[in-house]
């Protein structure tokens, strides 16, 4: 009945934790479940791990990065394809993540018992168990300006921003929103059967964004905070903090395009050159300064790189 997709990179501790809490969290819940593992090349042992730990996990060794749309579409193309096994619901879960107690039998209930909603999601907490943001509204123009750029940095409690990550609505009620932050993620087959997969030209962030604007003509996108799970955010991209912040911005640039057009997004990518063109600057000045000379020299090489991406070649990507 649940299809349980991880798509793992370089996270062996991490996936073993999940798995752990996934298998604890449906025990005894009378739910037919099955895990598949996408393992975008790991180099730290994570396949061994889970064949040898975890025979009844099935392991897809992709045989490069995919990315998360690329690994959940690998993984999803094998689930529909099969004739053995009919999954009604998909949950699509990071490898960052740990399930406390029941919040996986409750979220299947839900979709059984709410035939109008497509999708449906837990309230994330951080490990020391405060509540990470997950709720979403579709970003308006003026969101992309504000969003994770200089400006947010320097405002961080903007008025848009708050009202994009739903700030104005109470954590602990259930809801209807436009998308979830994409850690946790359960959809009903049917509505990936009509909406279509994960858009792979994403290959890290907005993909969700895109793919729940999609699934939300299917049906309710729905918040269940009874539902809790723990995201240990951004563990696998951290591993990458430069070519984190270029594919942030590469996709957003490539989800503006798509979602209103190439007159916004070239504004958008002028206004992050600008932007980061300013931080290059100030931080270069601290730099020569001799104000804490190790972080300064990493923004500048964040900020010179991010502007390297956004103007030379290769931006046809986006």
């Amino acid at each position: 009945m649940l299809a349980i997709i991880i798509v793992s990179w370089n996270v062996r501790t991490l996936i073993d934790r999940c798995i752990a809490t996934v298998q604890a969290s449906l025990a005894d819940s009378g739910i037919d479940y099955r895990i598949m593992v996408v393992d975008n090349a790991s180099t730290d042992g994570t396949p061994v791990l889970l064949r040898t730990r975890y025979p009844g996990v099935e392991v897809i060794e992709a045989g490069r990065n995919l990315g998360f749309a690329g690994g959940n579409n690998l993984a999803l193309r094998r689930l529909f394809a099969r004739n053995d096994w009919n999954a009604r619901y998909v949950l699509l879960l990071n490898p960052d993540t740990e399930v406390i107690g029941d919040a996986l039998p409750q979220m299947v209930r839900y979709l059984e018992t709410h035939p109008e909603v497509a999708v449906v999601g837990p309230r994330l907490r951080y490990p020391d168990g405060t509540v990470q943001s997950s709720r979403r509204r579709f970003p308006t123009p003026g969101v992309f300006f504000w969003e994770s750029t200089p400006l947010e940095w320097r405002w961080s409690d903007n008025p848009w921003v708050r009202y994009y990550r739903c700030a104005d609505l109470p954590d602990n009620r259930e809801q209807a929103v436009d998308w979830l932050v994409g850690a946790a993620l359960m959809v009903r087959r049917s509505a990936i059967e009509r909406a279509g997969l994960l858009d792979a030209g994403f290959l890290l962030y907005s993909e969700e964004l895109e793919w729940q604007q999609r699934l939300r003509a299917y049906g309710r996108i729905t918040y269940l905070p009874t539902a809790e799970i723990v995201h240990h955010e951004g563990r696998s991209s951290e591993q990458i903090p430069i070519r984190r912040l270029i594919l942030f911005h590469r996709s957003r640039l490539r989800y503006a395009r798509v979602r209103y057009g190439d007159r916004l997004a070239q504004a958008v990518r002028m206004f992050l050159l600008a932007a980061y063109t300013a931080e290059l600057l100030i931080e270069s000045g601290k730099w020569l300064l001799g104000h804490r000379r190790d972080l300064r020299a990493r923004r500048v090489a964040a900020c010179f790189a991010l502007l390297r991406a956004l103007s030379g070649p290769g931006n046809e990507v986006w």
